[in-house]
């Protein structure tokens, strides 16, 4: 059988996943993280990931930062494909091509600098030039121009997180990971930091993935993808209302916050279908008719809709 050869996503996907799979291994147990997850992030796209603890999202944000290796399918980030990485061109990757804010801002702060010393520091490891004025830009560029010489423990938990923000668009990247970037903040605090993320991918173009817990979070962001069972089963698409339709009364008879919300829209849910044609059927669908994992069920087809019966 010839081997199949893979071809590099168009020039506008940042990310493509295709039956993505990861085996974690322990002397004689054997761990899937990930069984064949389907993804693709377009340029310049902000998007969110969600999924219940042990679901595979922090595995494939490691592995699109660089931090672990695949052990099947298909991963390409920025044309290159990843399943063939050298240890080089995994440290050239983190260098150049990825940024990642984590959740913990120990991890991503250093105590005894300030923070405009805590952004110079990645740019001095990599011999950067006039670093002192970059590091001030990315500052300002955050709301931070004003806390530049504050220690991170003279700071609040969002502008900490701000200043990982910073740091992690030192490289340039083109891809920016943020591993629940508002877990430990307060939802006032979280809406502030989304929408630094908002406006830095508004303003530079850079793609943006956030893995979240955090539902209204992930309300706020135009399309979630959830992850179950190490498989992507289902995106959130946020429908924004069209109020052009409205008369000049019937607008007027809507308070600001109403119009708001209208134009903000609400997420319709739409499951996918895996490269085989395979797709996750929400649970609470199958509770209520009582199918389980493993029963047969009755596939047919209806003029245009595909129906499932229980046997």
């Amino acid at each position: 059988m010839p081997k199949k050869i893979l071809l590099a996503p168009p020039e506008n996907v940042m990310v493509r996943c295709e039956n993505l799979v990861k085996i974690y291994k322990s002397k004689d147990v054997e761990v899937m993280a990930l069984q064949g997850l389907d993804l693709t992030v377009e340029r310049g796209e902000l998007m969110g990931i969600v999924g219940a603890s042990g679901s595979g999202k922090s595995t494939l944000l490691n592995m699109l930062g660089g931090l672990d290796r695949p052990s099947a399918g298909s991963l390409f980030v920025d044309g290159k494909d990843m399943l063939k990485f050298t240890d080089k061109d995994f440290i050239e990757y983190k260098r150049k091509t990825v940024g990642f804010v984590w959740q913990n801002n120990a991890r991503n702060l250093i105590p005894y600098l300030t923070a405009l010393e805590n952004v110079e520091m990645p740019m001095m490891l990599s011999g950067y030039n006039n670093r002192r004025k970059r590091a001030e830009e990315l500052l300002d560029m955050v709301g931070l121009s004003e806390r530049k010489n504050s220690l991170p423990g003279q700071m609040s938990g969002g502008e900490q997180q701000r200043v990982a923000i910073a740091i992690a668009l030192c490289n340039n990247p083109k891809l920016l990971l943020a591993d629940e970037p508002t877990g430990a903040v307060d939802t006032k605090t979280a809406n502030n930091v989304l929408e630094v993320f908002k406006r830095l991918n508004r303003e530079t173009g850079v793609t943006i993935i956030i893995v979240t817990h955090d539902t209204n979070l992930s309300k706020s962001i135009d399309r979630v993808v959830s992850i179950r069972d190490g498989k992507t089963s289902s995106e959130f698409i946020r429908r924004k209302a069209d109020l052009s339709d409205l008369s000049f009364e019937e607008l007027g008879e809507l308070r600001k916050a109403e119009i708001s919300a209208v134009q903000e829209g609400s997420h319709e849910e739409l499951i996918l279908l895996d490269r085989a044609g395979r797709l996750q059927i929400p649970k609470d669908y199958l509770e209520k008719l009582g199918i389980k994992g493993g029963d047969r069920v009755r596939v047919e087809l209806e003029e245009d809709k595909i129906s499932i019966y229980r046997q």
